[in-house]
């Protein structure tokens, strides 16, 4: 029990709690899974928010840009099928589920390119789906104007 309540407590380690529903056929079309939504952006309030749709056979967008040492959100969803990431190397693991948006909460503690595969099976094209995180240097993470950061941009 003390495990648990530092693990929860100290360590920021609790289990998916949120419950967000989305209709998985109109996310693309409202919303914040629309495309220009996609990707990193920092907040008005300085929160880092990463949103990403993973379909069949790919991650929109496939190329993700976070700060190091800097708190992350991270906002997945689906107008699919059923759908698992994880970022290699970090706690970040979690399942999307069509009609569902999945959170994550994090911090990265290391610089480079971090692989993002697709865990869980769905369908024929499953081996090619993947994606980059790409942790950079606080000093080196830059928004625009309108607070986005893409692996473009660098």
């Amino acid at each position: 029990m003390v495990a648990i309540v530092y693990a929860g407590l100290a360590m920021h380690i609790n289990p998916p709690s949120n419950i967000e529903h989305i209709d998985p056929k109109t996310l693309h079309l409202t919303g914040e899974f629309t495309e220009p939504n996609l990707g990193t952006k920092v907040e008005a309030n300085g929160q880092v928010t990463v949103r990403m749709v993973a379909t069949q056979f790919a991650f929109v967008p496939q190329c993700l840009v976070v700060p190091e040492g800097k708190p992350v959100t991270l906002r997945f969803s689906t107008p699919d099928v059923l759908h698992g990431i994880l970022v290699t190397g970090t706690n970040v693991n979690t399942m999307i589920v069509p009609g569902y948006v999945s959170q994550v909460h994090t911090v990265f503690r290391k610089t480079g390119d971090l692989l993002m595969p697709c865990h869980e099976y769905c369908g024929l094209g499953h081996s090619q789906m993947w994606a980059t995180v790409r942790v950079v240097p606080e000093a080196e993470f830059r928004p625009g104007a309108d607070g986005k950061v893409s692996c473009d941009a660098r």
